[in-house]
C-alpha cells in the first residue's frame, strides 16, 4: 500500500511536472513559425486600393442594380434590378456596407493607424489616409450616419466590436480634417510608395492632386446646407491644384491575375460572361439617358451603347446610330407592353458597350472632368472669379476625351467643338442644371457619384418611376437602408443613429440633401 502510493504521488509530480516545463513549448507549438511577422504596409495599402475600387459583389448591387438605375443610366425589366422600380432588397442594400467595413475600411484603418507618427512611412499613411477617407465619404452619401472615427478599429487593440455612428455633419468636418492633413504629409524624403501604389504608381504630386479633387467634391455636397464652410474648403483645395488634365485622373487600374476578383473591374466583372463573371445582360441603356443623347446630337452615344441585340451574339447586334433605342425605367417584361405594345424580346433595347466593360478596364474615382464643372458651378455661384464657360468646356472635352482610358476611340475635337457650339452655355438661362447634366453623362459608369450629385442638385429633371410595389412613394431613393446585420449585431449604435437621422428607410434624407 505504501509503495503504490508512493508511485502514485511519484507520477503525478512527474506528469505535474512535464506539463509545467512544456507549457511554452505546448504554446509554441500552435505558432506558425513560416507565417510573417511584419507586413509590408506598402502591399496592405495596395490590397486597400483594389478593394475600394469594388468587387463583382457590392459593384452589381450598389453600383448598378440601384445606382445606376435610380439615376437612370440604366434601366431593367428584372425584378432583381431593384432600384430602377424602387424596391428594397435587404441584401443589395446593404452591399456596400457588408463589403466595404470588414475588408477595405479594416485594412486601410490599420495601416493609417500603424503608420501614423513615422516620418519614413509617412507617404503610406497618407495615402492610406485618402483612401480611407474616400471610401468612408462613398459610403455616408450612400447610407447617412455610419461609423467614420471608430470604424476599422476592432482589432488594434482598443477591441471596440460595436462601433458608434458619427452623424454625417461632424463626418463631413473629419473627411475635410483628414483629406487635407493627408495632402499636407506627403513628403519627397519619406519611403516611396513604389509600383505598389495601384492609383497611382508612387506619384505623390497626382495623389495631391486626387486629394483637393475630393474637397471639392466634399465641398460641393456641403453647397446647399452650408455654404460658407463649402466655398472656404472648395477655394482652398482649389488654390493648392485639382486634377488638371486626364493624365492625373485617379482611375483606378486593374491588375489582372490571381487573387479572385478583387483584380477584375467590378462593374465589368457582372456583365461578362467570362472569367466567373455574372454574365448579367439584363442591364440596358436607359431612355431617359438615350433621348437626352438624341436631343443634344452627343457623339458620346455609340460610345455608351453598343447597340442593339444580345450582347453576347454579335451576329444580332445593330449598332446603326439612328437604330438605338434606350429601355424605359419602371417596367417589367409584363407591363412595358404599356409603352410598347409590339414588345418581343429585351434585345431589342441597346445594351451597354461591352468595348467599356473589358476586365482589365479602370475603375473611375474622379476625374478632371468632374473637377471643372464642379468649377463651372463655383464659378456660377459667384465662389471663383474665373470663367464658368471655360471650366464648362474644358469639363466637356475632359469628359469625351477621358473614354480613350477605356479602349475605345473618343470623339474627335471638331466632333466636340461642335457639341459645345450646339449647347451655346455663354448664352443659357440654366447654367446649373447644364452643369448637372453634364455632370451626370461624365460619371456614366461612376453611378454611385452621378446619383449623390443628383439629390444635391436636382439634375438632370428626372421622372420617377411608378412600379405599384415601390417602396418610396413613388419618389427616386434619398438614400440606401443599412446592413441589415447591424440591428443586431451593433443596436444600440444603430438605434442612436436612426434616433438622429431618422428613419432606417429609402426615404429619409441626409444630411446635406435639403432639395
Amino acid at each position: 500500500m505504501k509503495n503504490t502510493f508512493k508511485k502514485l504521488t511519484l507520477s503525478a509530480l512527474a506528469v505535474f511536472s512535464l506539463a509545467s516545463c512544456d507549457e511554452q513549448e505546448l504554446i509554441d507549438l500552435n505558432v506558425n513559425k513560416n507565417a510573417p511577422t511584419d507586413v509590408d504596409m506598402r502591399y496592405l495599402l495596395a490590397y486597400g486600393q483594389l478593394r475600394v475600387a469594388g468587387s463583382r459583389y457590392e459593384s452589381w448591387r450598389t453600383n448598378l442594380i440601384y445606382s445606376s438605375t435610380m439615376i437612370q443610366h440604366n434601366a431593367s425589366l428584372q425584378g432583381y434590378w431593384s432600384g430602377d422600380k424602387y424596391y428594397y432588397n435587404a441584401q443589395y442594400s446593404g452591399a456596400y456596407w457588408e463589403s466595404h467595413f470588414p475588408n477595405p475600411i479594416k485594412n486601410l484603418t490599420h495601416v493609417v493607424d500603424k503608420t501614423a507618427g513615422d516620418p519614413e512611412m509617412a507617404n503610406v499613411h497618407a495615402a492610406a489616409q485618402i483612401m480611407r477617407a474616400f471610401d468612408l465619404h462613398r459610403m455616408t452619401d450612400i447610407y447617412g450616419d455610419i461609423p467614420y472615427s471608430q470604424a476599422g478599429r476592432g482589432l488594434d487593440g482598443d477591441e471596440n466590436w460595436f462601433p458608434a455612428y458619427d452623424s454625417q455633419e461632424n463626418i463631413y468636418q473629419f473627411l475635410v480634417a483628414d483629406i487635407k492633413a493627408a495632402r499636407d504629409e506627403f513628403s519627397n524624403s519619406a519611403l516611396p510608395l513604389g509600383n505598389q501604389d495601384v492609383l497611382f504608381q508612387g506619384d505623390i504630386t497626382k495623389w495631391k492632386k486626387f486629394a483637393n479633387s475630393l474637397l471639392m467634391r466634399i465641398a460641393m455636397r456641403m453647397s446647399e446646407v452650408d455654404p460658407s464652410t463649402a466655398q472656404s474648403v472648395f477655394n482652398e483645395a482649389m488654390s493648392n491644384g485639382a486634377i488638371d488634365s486626364n493624365d492625373s485622373n485617379a482611375f483606378m487600374p486593374q491588375v489582372l491575375g490571381n487573387g479572385g476578383d478583387t483584380n477584375y473591374n467590378g462593374t465589368s466583372l457582372v456583365f461578362s460572361n467570362q472569367a466567373g463573371g455574372g454574365g448579367d445582360n439584363n442591364g440596358k441603356v436607359s431612355k431617359t439617358f438615350m433621348d437626352w443623347m438624341n436631343e443634344h446630337n452627343d457623339p458620346r452615344k455609340m460610345i455608351i451603347s453598343g447597340g442593339t441585340g444580345n450582347p453576347y451574339d454579335p451576329s444580332t447586334w445593330n449598332t446603326d446610330p439612328d437604330a438605338q433605342k434606350g429601355l424605359p425605367n419602371g417596367y417589367t417584361s409584363v407591363t412595358i407592353t404599356s409603352v410598347n405594345p409590339d414588345f418581343e424580346s429585351v434585345h431589342e433595347y441597346s445594351f451597354v458597350n461591352t468595348e467599356i466593360l473589358d476586365l482589365d478596364d479602370p475603375t473611375p474615382f474622379i476625374s478632371y472632368a468632374e473637377t471643372e464643372l464642379m468649377k463651372a458651378e463655383a464659378a456660377v455661384r459667384g465662389w471663383i472669379s474665373g470663367d464658368a464657360e471655360t471650366y464648362f468646356n474644358n469639363g466637356v472635352r475632359g469628359a469625351m476625351a477621358s473614354w480613350s482610358a477605356f479602349g475605345v476611340e473618343a470623339p474627335s475635337a471638331e466632333a466636340v467643338d461642335a457639341y459645345l457650339a450646339g449647347l451655346d452655355f455663354a448664352n443659357a438661362s440654366n447654367k446649373l442644371e447644364m452643369i448637372g447634366e453634364q455632370y451626370w453623362a461624365a460619371t456614366y459608369l461612376n453611378h454611385i457619384e452621378a446619383w449623390c450629385n443628383y439629390r444635391r442638385t436636382g439634375f438632370p429633371a428626372l421622372t420617377p418611376t411608378s412600379d405599384p410595389n415601390n417602396m418610396t412613394n413613388g419618389t427616386i431613393p434619398k438614400r440606401l437602408r443599412y446592413y441589415e446585420d447591424e440591428a443586431g449585431s451593433n443596436p444600440a449604435s444603430y438605434k442612436a443613429a436612426v434616433d438622429r437621422q431618422g428613419p432606417d428607410l429609402m426615404t429619409t434624407s441626409l444630411w446635406w440633401d435639403v432639395n
